[in-house]
């Protein structure tokens, strides 16, 4: 336990260190949240922009810290050896493991109090629904996208992981229902978006944060993704 918690403590400083993981999981969240719901930039029926941002902002910052920052983090870890030489630690490979999702979770535990924060003061957003059901749909979305980046960082070059959860982070942001409606899209894209996990997860806190029942769809979605994601990076993950 002495270990677990040492190395989930180092993974702390060493993300608190990172001004990139600050400016992608802090910064960039709280400076879209406070744009767009300061705006009417996009109808969405007769919801407040802001009821319809908060839970986007939110599965953003999921995908923020589990696929980018932990995706890039650990494919450079990997490129540098630090991987291997945690090898031959007391630390086990599965307190690793566990000291990299523990250390995420705290990060989107302080994400989510400061945009629920700032929502409630500066716009009085308030959930219509209980909290229970999206922290189990966060923590689903958590280990989707932790996959994800675990899968580029065990499988492609440090570079590569850079560009490529750079490159979804964007794709995802502006076509995964966080901030434009998916209706709002063109016919193609409209028609992909869907199926896609930052879609699903978006949807499915906005319809648990707001009283109505959640989609069986996107609860498929996913979980879908998610298994996929956690049985490939599993499966190709190399440490060195």
């Amino acid at each position: 336990m002495k270990a677990l918690l040492a190395q989930t403590g180092m993974e702390l400083r060493l993300m608190s260190r990172r001004g990139e993981n600050l400016l992608v999981t802090l910064v960039i969240p709280l400076v879209l949240l406070l744009f767009f719901g300061s705006t009417s930039v996009f109808a969405v029926g007769s919801q407040r922009p802001v009821d319809f941002l908060v839970p986007g902002v939110l599965a953003l910052a999921i995908m923020s810290t589990g696929m980018v920052s932990l995706g890039i983090a650990t494919a450079y870890e990997r490129h540098y050896g630090v991987l291997k030489r945690l090898g031959g630690s007391p630390l086990t490979r599965s307190q690793l493991i566990a000291a990299k999702i523990a250390s995420v979770l705290m990060v989107e535990a302080l994400q989510a109090l400061l945009l629920l924060g700032v929502a409630i003061l500066a716009f009085g957003w308030q959930p219509a629904g209980g909290t229970e059901v999206a922290l189990g749909i966060a923590a689903l979305g958590t280990v989707a996208f932790a996959g994800l980046g675990l899968l580029m960082a065990g499988g492609l070059r440090a570079e590569a992981t850079l560009a490529g959860a750079n490159g979804l982070y964007l794709i995802f942001a502006l076509i995964g229902g966080m901030f434009l409606p998916v209706d709002h899209l063109p016919p193609a894209l409209s028609g992909i978006s869907p199926y896609l996990p930052p879609t699903a997860l978006a949807d499915l806190l906005r319809t648990s944060l707001s009283g109505a029942g959640i989609s069986g769809f996107s609860l498929v979605v996913l979980s879908v993704w998610t298994i996929g994601f956690v049985v490939v990076a599993s499966r190709t993950f190399q440490w060195e």
